[in-house]
């Protein structure tokens, strides 16, 4: 039933079935379908599809790159040690500095590696061939924000006792005392359960929006080439390609950069001693 879905493909039936403008066949947008892939091989009972192989190969690459930077480290820079360490002190300074502070140290490992992490899985979507956000499946950022909630309860417990970290996360300070009947609750739900659900269903939301919006216009480029006038409106088309692209670059760093903000903030928070 799966393969029978995934024909469905838009992108696949446009190309495969040479469908164009003025040629009497409709346009296939794209669909659920094209975040659903095939298992590419199988190792075990495990079934490694696409974006799997992607956050795989990524992870990989993040390695090799600060390892190349990093393990034979100069007093004076080469080029590929000044740029890891230019990247490195952004998160290290930029966030977990200007967030969290002095007591931001031990959290450094975590932030760097959730920053370029997320970016890379953002980033696969401009680069050739793969051309697929690994984020814009919904499970990696659960996965990603699972990760962030668990350290976030396991600091603010660890910080501030059992009934300290109640406290922290339910009860904020310097506000009138009838408040509290109200906030309390409303603090505890929003701390505990929907920062979370915001942080997974924004990374996701973002990633899988722009995929969307370029497999439109790519898909609307190949579709209305065939006549003259077709042709004008596929340069068009081609030409917002190119501009959602850009965009989409600056997108992906950005939600990188915000989700590792988020989770600085969350350690903030944990970090501070409850009143």
């Amino acid at each position: 039933m799966q393969k029978e879905l995934l024909v469905t493909d838009a992108q696949t039936l446009a190309f495969e079935t040479n469908c164009h403008l003025f040629k009497d066949c409709g346009f296939h947008a794209p669909s659920v379908w094209s975040f659903m892939f095939e298992p590419l091989f199988t190792i075990g009972p495990v079934e490694f599809n696409k974006p799997m192989l992607l956050a795989i190969i990524g992870t990989f690459a993040i390695l090799a790159f600060f390892w190349a930077g990093f393990s034979k480290p100069k007093v004076v820079p080469g080029k590929l040690q000044m740029v890891a360490e230019a990247l490195y002190d952004f998160v290290h300074r930029g966030i977990a500095r200007e967030v969290i502070g002095k007591k931001g140290e031990p959290f450094i490992p975590l932030l760097v590696s959730l920053f370029f992490f997320v970016w890379m899985l953002n980033l696969w979507a401009i680069i050739p061939i793969a051309q697929f956000p690994v984020s814009s499946v919904i499970a990696y950022p659960v996965g990603l924000a699972l990760v962030v909630w668990v350290t976030y309860m396991t600091v603010t417990f660890r910080s501030n006792g059992f009934v300290g970290g109640i406290r922290n996360l339910c009860v904020p300070s310097g506000l009138p005392k009838p408040i509290y009947v109200l906030l309390t609750p409303l603090e505890f739900i929003s701390n505990v359960f929907v920062r979370p659900f915001t942080l997974a269903v924004r990374l996701f939301a973002n990633m899988f929006a722009g995929h969307i919006l370029i497999l439109i216009f790519t898909i609307a480029t190949w579709y209305m080439l065939g006549t003259v006038l077709g042709t004008v409106y596929a340069s068009a088309s081609f030409i917002m390609t190119l501009i959602l692209t850009v965009f989409e670059m600056f997108i992906q760093a950005l939600q990188a950069y915000v989700f590792t903000v988020l989770t600085a903030t969350y350690l903030s928070q944990a970090l501070e001693e409850a009143h």
